[in-house]
C-alpha cells in the first residue's frame, strides 16, 4: 500500500519543481524528502523522478502518480473536514471555489449569512474559472464550486459532479458609446475576450452574426475589460454579474437578445452532503 506521507512529498515536488522547494514547503529536511522519494520509487517499482542538471523533473509515471496523489490527498483532507463538521456545525471548514464576478456580486452576501449562522465553521474561498473550480472540487480542494456555462455549447460536468442551478443571466454588448443596431455592425472592430469559456461564446455569437472577431486583448478581469473599452481599444460582451460587480460610467451597454449564461453550484458525489457544505449550498441558492 502506498504511504500517504510519501505521496504528499511527491505532490510537493510536482507543485514546487524541486526537492529543495518541496522540503521548504513541507518544513522537512532535504535528505528526508529524498529518502521518502527513494522509498516511494522502491514501493512502486517505477522511476518517478529524473535528474536534470542540479534539479529534477517528474517522469511520465511520476506525473501520473502525482495527479492521483492530488485527488487522493484532497479526498482525505475533505474526509477530515467532514468529520469535524459532524459535531453539529460547531467547528470545521468549508471551502468554496467561484469565478471572479460571482465573488464580486452575490457570493459575499451568502457567505456572510453562513458565517453569522455558524461562526465556529471556517469559510475559505478560492477564485477559479469553471474548469479549474471543477478540478478543485473533484480533487477535494474545494467542497462547493460556483460555475457557469453557456448551455449546450459548454462541455457537461464530469459524471461524479452534480449541479444545482441558481439562475440565468443576460449578456451585454459593451462599447464606448457607439449606437448599437446589430452585432454585425462591429465586424470591423477590435474585440476583447475573457476566459476560455467566455471567449468560445463570443466567437460563436460573432460567427452567428456572420463574422470572425478580431480579438486584440484577452483578460478575465472585468474591471480591466471595461477600462479598455472606455479607452476606445475594443468592444466586448460581458455577462450581467460582471456589470453588477463593477460598472464603469465610461461605457455603454446593450442587452443581447437570445443569449444567456447559466450559473450553478457544483457539489461532488451523491447527497447527503456534509452539514456545513449543505448549509452553504442552501444560503447560495437562497
Amino acid at each position: 500500500m502506498l504511504d500517504v506521507t510519501r505521496l504528499r512529498v511527491l505532490l510537493a515536488v510536482a507543485r514546487h519543481g524541486s526537492v529543495t522547494a518541496a522540503a521548504e514547503a513541507l518544513h522537512y529536511a532535504q535528505p528526508s524528502v529524498s529518502h521518502h522519494l527513494a522509498r516511494l520509487e522502491a514501493e512502486t517499482g517505477a522511476q518517478l523522478l529524473q535528474r536534470v542538471g542540479r534539479g529534477v523533473r517528474l517522469t511520465e509515471a511520476g506525473r501520473m502518480l502525482a495527479e492521483r496523489a492530488e485527488e487522493i490527498l484532497g479526498r482525505l483532507d475533505a474526509a477530515e473536514a467532514e468529520l469535524a463538521q459532524h459535531s453539529g456545525l460547531r467547528a470545521g471548514r468549508v471551502r468554496l471555489a467561484a469565478f471572479p464576478s460571482a465573488l464580486g456580486s452575490f457570493v459575499p452576501a451568502a457567505a456572510a449569512r453562513f458565517a453569522a449562522a455558524h461562526p465556529g465553521v471556517e469559510l475559505e474561498f478560492v477564485e477559479a474559472e469553471p474548469p479549474e473550480a471543477l478540478r478543485l472540487l473533484r480533487s477535494g480542494a474545494a467542497d462547493l464550486a460556483v460555475v457557469f456555462d453557456y448551455g449546450s455549447s459548454s462541455p457537461p460536468p464530469p459524471g461524479d459532479v452534480r449541479l444545482s442551478p441558481l439562475f440565468s443571466e443576460p449578456l451585454h454588448l459593451v462599447t464606448a458609446g457607439t449606437d448599437f443596431y446589430d452585432l454585425s455592425d462591429f465586424s470591423d472592430s477590435r474585440w476583447i475576450a475573457g476566459c476560455e469559456r467566455c471567449r468560445e461564446s463570443l466567437i460563436r455569437r460573432c460567427g452567428e452574426a456572420g463574422f470572425v472577431p478580431d480579438i486584440a486583448f484577452t483578460t478575465d478581469d472585468y474591471v480591466a475589460v471595461q477600462a479598455l473599452v472606455a479607452a476606445g481599444l475594443g468592444v466586448t460582451i460581458l455577462p450581467d454579474l460582471a456589470l453588477r460587480a463593477h460598472r464603469s460610467p465610461m461605457v455603454s451597454t446593450t442587452r443581447l437578445e437570445g443569449g444567456e449564461r447559466r450559473v450553478s453550484v457544483a457539489a461532488y458525489g451523491v447527497p447527503p452532503d456534509p452539514p456545513a457544505t449543505a448549509r452553504l449550498l442552501t444560503f447560495l441558492t437562497q
